[in-house]
């Protein structure tokens, strides 16, 4: 496992390089730039197809930096340079734990007056200089005006999300370390952040008037694929995501497939679990899990990756606004379902049912695609044109 990119380049290359490039956070990231293009993609067809509407908006050319600009950059200058100083001073501590460096109080304070007087100074031209502003009508779409923030406002919401129902499923690692459990940026736990996210999303298309059902489609091969890249970090570091303890032998149906793919026991995993590897002389992330387990995360990615090549070669096939996501809804809540039954989770008791939150929210989204689904047929019957024009 790689806990980070340090650990990728001395097992593989043999390269003794410390870097503060977490291997989940690089995933993580990687799975935003992918449901970004996704979205771009669909959203343009969309656009073109006339599915989505064209907006014209007036551009200010010529439009100078204001005071708040000019405040704004200094303060975030000070911040940049206050960090930065910390860093350099004290990286070692920085690679090995970057967002508790980042969120702590500490900082460089020399280094943060030179970084506002330059931030300052930069923004100070554009502030300084005098110049007509002229206005211009630009035509264009969701995909140019809308994205950035679609992203923004996923992504801000999701994490937050996603940090809250971990936290909340797993209330006793919150009470024995606070600090270290909202900060940290494992234990993510997705449909937190798919219902943060969504609310959030939602709540802005409503306000900028964007037709909801066409952008949900829009979302579906996007979500998944992202679902599926962030399992791949979630695999590759060893953040907790794992399976249940698999001592059973390896069925003759895959003994074509190396012996980790059915039970694996995560050396190195970033969360530090399990018993010190043979050899270690350190504590820093040198532990494996005994015994081994199933690498659900590793299930989820290739199937949730295949689920999204699914959903991109059906979105130009299907022509009901909101059937897609309502299949997307289905099949994401249809996959949960399953590994959850291999996969580690505390366990929530309802009128003397045992199920994991992810189970309980799984079902709901099976339910929510069938009517999803129903909703969309049901409006594809009436003799209404769908076509914005």
């Amino acid at each position: 496992m790689y806990p980070d990119l340090s650990f990728f380049l001395k097992e593989v290359f043999g390269i003794n390089l410390l870097l503060p490039i977490k291997t989940f956070g690089l995933f993580m990231a990687i799975s935003f730039m992918g449901a970004y293009w996704v979205m771009y993609k669909e959203l343009k067809r969309k656009t073109i197809e006339k599915l989505m509407p064209l907006e014209t908006i007036i551009v200010k050319t010529g439009k100078k930096s204001t005071l708040n600009d000019l405040i704004l950059y200094i303060v975030f200058g000070f911040f940049i340079g206050y960090k930065l100083g910390l860093v350099l001073s004290d990286y070692g501590t920085f690679a090995n734990d970057p967002q508790v460096v980042i969120f702590s109080l500490s900082g460089n304070f020399i280094a943060g007056l030179i970084g506002a007087v330059l931030f300052g100074l930069y923004i100070y031209r554009d502030y300084s200089r005098k110049e007509e502003i002229k206005e211009v009508e630009v035509t264009t779409g969701a995909y140019d005006l809308h994205l950035g923030n679609f992203t923004a406002i996923a992504a801000i919401a999701g994490i937050l999300g996603a940090k809250i129902f971990h936290n909340l499923e797993n209330i006793d690692e919150l009470i024995e370390d606070p600090i270290g459990s909202l900060l940290s940026f494992s234990g993510l736990t997705f449909y937190g952040g798919l219902i943060c996210a969504a609310i959030g999303v939602i709540y802005y298309s409503k306000k900028k008037n964007i037709p909801l059902v066409p952008l949900l489609d829009c979302f579906a091969p996007a979500m998944m694929l992202a679902y599926g890249i962030g399992r791949v970090g979630c695999h590759l570091s060893g953040d907790g995501d794992w399976g249940i303890e698999n001592v059973w032998p390896k069925p003759d149906l895959i003994a074509f497939l190396p012996d980790w793919f059915w039970s694996y026991d995560y050396p190195h995993n970033v969360v530090n679990a399990g018993e010190l590897l043979p050899g270690a002389t350190s504590d820093h992330f040198q532990r494996h899990l005994v015994p081994s387990v199933f690498p659900t995360a590793l299930y989820e990615a290739i199937t949730c990756i295949l689920l999204f090549f699914m959903l991109w070669s059906l979105r130009k096939k299907i022509k009901t606004p909101g059937l897609l996501f309502g299949i997307y809804l289905f099949i994401n809540g249809l996959e949960r379902f399953l590994i959850e039954k291999i996969r580690v989770n505390p366990d929530y008791h309802f009128f003397g049912i045992a199920a994991t939150q992810a189970t309980i929210i799984s079902i709901a989204l099976m339910f929510g695609g069938i009517a999803m689904i129903w909703y969309a047929l049901k409006q594809n019957k009436k003799p209404t044109n769908n076509v914005i024009t």
